[in-house]
């Protein structure tokens, strides 16, 4: 238990930096004072990063780009894990082996931005989207854990009446909600913590995620935006502070949410991982 007590320690320990020298005054910070605690409270930072526009607008447009992103993800999983259950699917050693494929091997990054650009995507946010929309890996585990759904349910349904999608909406997918939330946070921690696809494919400000936003903070190319709509009295804040400030109110939102889907984490990933 000692053992796991100081790694779980060392963990957190530029966490609470981070959270240490967001909440720090200028004098504390300059002087090098700001360890794991924050010395002279001051909440000047967030006061700046909460009154800038431009970053609570890159934050909404996440929250919904994340929504969207997860939902869309799931369902086209859903609906490429379903069929290749079924061993009746012809060509279904194929289609597995192209998916395990592209966990290996892909076009690259250049290729990758010329089909975007040749789509029409730049500068919009299905660049966002369609491009990572199905991970192989995420892929693989739904159709291991719909593989381990007894096969008597599906038959029976069928001898009710009841349609392919009729079953796995009302038989495949409640008994399949552990896998299903666990997913769905691998998806939105993906997309929220994603910044290089932005970075290629974004030029137009305000469709900049908060990731991306954030980038360009802790790179000091917008600490002065930050600052200066605030005044000459802010202008003296220290950007460290800002900079941090700005990670924690980046990372605040799906650090919420993740306590409401840990519980499905464990037994989500073991089953689809095990099973089958």
């Amino acid at each position: 238990m000692l053992v796991i007590g100081l790694i779980l320690l060392v963990c957190l320990m530029p966490f609470l930096h981070i959270i240490a020298m967001s909440l720090s005054s200028k004098h504390a910070i300059l002087s090098d004072l700001v360890t794991l605690f924050p010395r002279e409270l001051d909440f000047n930072a967030y006061v700046i990063v909460f009154k800038d526009a431009r970053m609570l607008w890159s934050m909404g447009l996440t929250i919904v780009l994340t929504v969207t992103f997860t939902v869309v993800s799931m369902i086209m999983s859903i609906c490429a894990a379903y069929p290749l259950t079924k061993e009746r699917l012809k060509g279904r050693k194929v289609f597995m082996l192209l998916i395990v494929f592209t966990m290996f091997f892909s076009g690259g990054l250049i290729p990758e931005y010329l089909l975007v650009k040749q789509l029409g995507m730049l500068d919009s946010l299905t660049s966002l989207i369609v491009p990572g929309m199905i991970s192989a890996f995420n892929l693989i585990i739904l159709r291991t854990f719909f593989a381990s759904v007894p096969a008597s349910l599906e038959e029976s349904a069928y001898l009710d009446g009841s349609s392919h999608i009729g079953t796995l909406i009302r038989i495949i997918l409640p008994l399949s909600m552990p896998a299903i939330a666990t997913l769905s946070l691998f998806y939105a921690v993906s997309r929220w913590n994603g910044f290089m696809d932005a970075l290629f494919y974004i030029t137009k400000p305000e469709l900049y995620p908060i990731q991306l936003k954030l980038y360009q903070v802790v790179m000091n190319s917008m600490v002065t935006d930050l600052t200066a709509q605030e005044g000459a009295s802010q202008i003296e804040s220290v950007p460290e502070s800002i900079k941090a400030a700005s990670i924690m109110f980046a990372t605040a939102p799906i650090l919420i949410v993740y306590p409401w889907l840990q519980r499905y984490f464990v037994s989500g990933v073991m089953i689809g991982a095990v099973k089958g």
